[in-house]
């Protein structure tokens, strides 16, 4: 069983959706802790209303970036944490974060990279005209919003739609895509051929995780 560490800003809801499936034996890890840049992220209650341990690790209190992502390398290693989850985690990491944990570290974004990297990404999706959107969970480089895809799922854009409205159907297929990815990290079913992402899941399957998971709701 993998122990899986989440890093978080806020809310947290990708975080819950994770713990969820863990909880339903949907992915075959553990969360052996979850950090927070922020004391009073909501997300840090939730979380230790679960038990899951949590630590609260403020950027503010280190001189340099790489000072705080030496901080959270350290409590995650010593949590044994070997996949680390980022959950709307609102800091850039730098390759002191990056290296210690290469190919390890899981992001989703609210767009289908490389496409509208990123803040305000579903203001960007609008503002080009783009007919469909969706989410991307990859695995984190040096880079912003980049690195090998893992997963991604689409939604349409509707002549009518707002970022409200786009960012909210977007949320829905976070929660399911993100677990989806993280099982496979878990299973040892991802491997890294430079910057594709390789994953060892037979077609029928990839249908399932991929067209299984296209927005098929209400368009509100």
């Amino acid at each position: 069983m993998s122990q899986v560490g989440i890093l978080i800003s806020g809310r947290g809801s990708n975080m819950v959706a994770l713990l969820d499936a863990m909880d339903r034996g949907e992915i075959p890890a553990r969360c052996s802790l979850v950090i927070s840049n922020k004391a009073d992220a909501p997300g840090l209650a939730l979380a230790a209303a679960r038990g899951v341990p949590t630590l609260v690790i403020d950027h503010k209190a280190s001189a340099t970036r790489e000072e705080h992502d030496a901080k959270v390398v350290t409590a995650l290693r010593e949590a044994g944490v070997e996949i680390v989850c980022l959950a709307g985690y609102m800091r850039l990491l730098s390759p002191v974060f990056v290296r210690a944990f290469k190919n390890r570290i899981l992001n989703i974004h609210p767009a289908l990279l490389p496409a509208f990297p990123g803040l305000h990404v579903q203001r960007k999706a609008l503002d080009a005209g783009a007919r469909f959107s969706g989410c991307t969970v990859h695995l984190v480089d040096e880079e912003v919003d980049h690195g090998p895809i893992l997963l991604q799922a689409v939604v349409p854009i509707f002549p009518d739609d707002d970022e409200e409205s786009l960012s909210r159907r977007i949320l829905g297929l976070e929660h399911h895509l993100y677990a989806a990815a993280l099982r496979l990290m878990c299973e040892g079913r991802v491997t890294v051929d430079g910057s594709r992402a390789v994953l060892d899941v037979p077609h029928k399957e990839y249908q399932r995780l991929s067209g299984g998971l296209i927005w098929s709701g209400d368009s509100q």
